[in-house]
């Protein structure tokens, strides 16, 4: 198994859509294409406010190449895209890691 962890930064004013889109839309389109969902978070105390953190799990890369392709191609999810961001994009950028865990990980 390996883990993808995510950060979102989002465009000013963007954060409560950008969070509707994932919770109404992108988590159930990426369990359907393999991408298991693992954790989303917000910064409580300390960096930034307009920040969306979120893991991914995969069985290996060629799985997560695939579900990738699969997540990018669906309607379900390029039409939820492009409703949300009727208004302008909702994210400013990205940032990606992906992890192997530790022998002594509780998620190994």
């Amino acid at each position: 198994m390996i883990y993808e962890l995510r950060i979102y930064t989002a465009m000013p004013g963007k954060m409560g859509a950008l969070q509707a889109r994932f919770r109404d839309h992108t988590t159930a389109i990426f369990e359907r294409h393999g991408i298991k969902n693992i954790g989303y978070w917000t910064n409580a105390v300390g960096g930034r406010s307009d920040e969306l953190w979120y893991m991914v799990a995969y069985e290996d890369v060629g799985s997560r190449q695939k579900s990738w392709a699969a997540f990018g191609a669906d309607p379900e999810w390029q039409k939820a895209r492009a409703e949300s961001e009727k208004d302008g994009a909702l994210v400013h950028h990205i940032e990606n890691r992906l992890m192997n865990p530790t022998d002594f990980s509780p998620l190994g």
